[in-house]
């Protein structure tokens, strides 16, 4: 397999990663029975942009946790 692909998974399988796809999942199964709650609602938001904001903050490039190669 191409190793940018490997490298990939490998980013995905980090805990905050995993976090953030277990909430969505979540979100997606309460949205389609529409038993969102505010509450969920709340922390939902909180992970989600703590997730997009600590790897918005990752300059291009560089390797770290969550963040992406570009080259």
């Amino acid at each position: 397999m191409n190793k940018s692909i490997l490298e990939g998974l490998g980013k995905l399988l980090r805990v905050k990663s995993l976090v953030t796809l277990a909430l969505t999942a979540v979100f997606s199964v309460m949205a389609l029975r529409g038993e969102i709650s505010q509450e969920f609602m709340t922390v939902y938001a909180v992970v989600i942009a703590f997730y997009f904001g600590t790897q918005s903050q990752k300059a291009p490039g560089v390797k770290g946790d969550g963040g992406y190669d570009a080259g």
